[in-house]
């Protein structure tokens, strides 16, 4: 429905290689169709380079840097996967700070396929009902998450999804959840 997320200010957080595209344009569209304006941000300035899995794909500009980007600006994150894009993320300590940001704020934020990956580096996986690609599940539990195979996921403000085909589902709750706002549960969870 448009204009659900009118005023809010979605940080999409990639690594500037990596990223699966179809996890990054299609929330992106949902989101802005929704009335959301949305911002890139990535360890370094420039672009950020995206895949069709393992083929390169477009490049997106830069909007902000991981280091110059507060968590008080936006109303919520979303984290795109791709096998390259978290692994390279969790290597980024002002990229781990600012997803641990949302989490400490109560914030909404939405991770697909591989991208719960930023979410344990955070330290933010333990206790939580999450989904990703299934390759991560024993990550997931080491991690203290409870991982479950569906399509959507949603924990206190928190949305996970399995892969590319799970999208219209992971967009639909993204908006719900970034249209709720701030969840008081998931800063529950995060200072337990």
């Amino acid at each position: 429905m448009a204009g659900e997320l009118q005023g809010k200010k979605i940080a999409f957080l990639v690594a500037n290689e990596g990223i699966e595209q179809v996890e990054l344009v299609e929330p992106r569209r949902a989101l802005e169709a929704a009335g959301a304006e949305t911002v890139l941000i990535a360890p370094e300035a420039g672009v950020a380079q995206a895949f069709n899995h393992l083929d390169k794909a477009d490049q997106f500009d830069v909007d902000v840097t991981a280091a110059d980007a507060s968590a008080d600006e936006y109303d919520g994150l979303v984290l795109p996967g791709g096998v390259a894009n978290p692994d390279k993320l969790r290597m980024e300590p002002a990229a781990v700070q600012f997803v641990r940001a949302f989490f400490e704020a109560g914030k909404p934020v939405g991770a697909i396929c591989h991208a719960p990956w930023a979410l344990i580096e955070a330290g933010v996986i333990n206790g939580r009902k999450v989904t990703s690609f299934p390759s991560l599940q024993t990550d997931i539990r080491n991690a203290g998450g409870e991982w479950v195979d569906e399509q959507v996921v949603t924990d206190s403000g928190l949305v996970t999804s399995r892969k590319p085909d799970d999208i219209p589902a992971f967009n639909s709750k993204l908006v719900e959840e970034f249209a709720e706002g701030v969840h008081e549960g998931q800063r529950e969870k995060t200072h337990a």
